[in-house]
């Protein structure tokens, strides 16, 4: 395997608070590489290390063996493309102005003919290019999505990040930019570091999963090897049945797991997963705890 990132002894705090630990991890070439993990375990803080966005207090990231902490701003963004979770910015311009900022650490403000020609390529890839005059504000978050994706296309690096890519969209929207990110990554050979949340799509897209809890890697790996019912319960505190489809492995979370020091009482139950008469109910109402309910918090799960 071409090792085409590389990340050692990464590490990285807010304040007192370290979010990633000593963290190590080689990327090959070619490849889409989904990181997972609950809220706060460090994924996007990992994504925005590598794109310098959040400077590390030690370790190295390299790409093709360049060291990326010491690129200059341009030189970086021909090397990695980051696309945010959302827009915090509002892009008052067309579609293919919005593309065409891709084309800056190339050109400057001022485009030239093969920038635009770059430009059309990428719109032309996701399906955008009726859309190309549009304001960027009046699309769908879907289609925002699609064009910022084209953005970072259009810079035309080897690695791209993506901050949770489906956030916010729709399951057809989210089976379509999942579709056009790993059709991307195999065409064009890139590299590709997705930090996402659903658990589904990360086993069904990806070819490694990189499985994190506070700052630290778990598990990693191929995706059967790495989404299994014990790294579940370690990583997310869930009771999940995962099953194999097609050779991908699917989650079926069944319970949230309560530590016995807090209530006594193992797991909350789900009346969709278990009915209303079963007897995984009737133990719950014996022990006092209404389904999805906690009794330490008194909130529904």
């Amino acid at each position: 395997m071409i090792i085409k990132l590389s990340i050692n002894g990464l590490r990285f705090r807010y304040d007192s608070r370290e979010i990633l630990h000593d963290f190590c991890l080689d990327i090959g070439d070619g490849q889409i590489v989904s990181i997972v993990g609950p809220n706060g375990s460090g994924k996007s803080t990992l994504i925005k290390c590598i794109d310098q966005l959040l400077i590390p207090d030690s370790g190295e990231i390299l790409v093709d063996r360049q060291d990326v902490t010491k690129m200059d701003r341009m030189d970086l963004a021909r090397t990695i493309a980051y696309v945010p979770q959302n827009s915090l910015r509002v892009f008052p311009n067309s579609v293919f102005d919005v593309v065409l900022m891709g084309r800056r650490p190339y050109l400057g403000w001022k485009g030239g003919d093969r920038d635009e020609l770059v430009v059309w390529e990428m719109l032309g890839l996701l399906g955008l290019e009726e859309m190309a005059l549009s304001s960027f504000t009046e699309l769908s978050g879907g289609q925002q999505q699609k064009v910022l994706i084209a953005r970072a296309l259009a810079q035309e690096t080897g690695v791209i990040l993506l901050d949770e890519p489906t956030s916010n969209l729709d399951i057809w929207h989210q089976i379509d930019v999942m579709e056009i990110i790993r059709d991307l990554v195999k065409k064009r050979n890139l590299t590709a570091i997705v930090a996402i949340h659903d658990l589904n799509m990360a086993a069904r897209y990806s070819d490694t999963l990189v499985m994190m809890k506070r700052g630290a890697i778990i598990a990693a790996g191929k995706p059967d090897s790495v989404m299994t019912a014990e790294n579940l319960e370690r990583v997310y505190g869930i009771r999940a049945n995962v099953r194999i489809t097609e050779d991908v492995p699917y989650v079926i979370p069944l319970a949230r797991l309560i530590p016995k020091a807090d209530s006594g009482i193992r797991s909350t139950v789900s009346p969709g997963l278990y009915g209303n008469n079963s007897r995984a109910q009737r133990t719950a109402a014996r022990n006092g705890l209404r389904p999805g309910k906690s009794p330490s918090s008194g909130k529904v799960g």
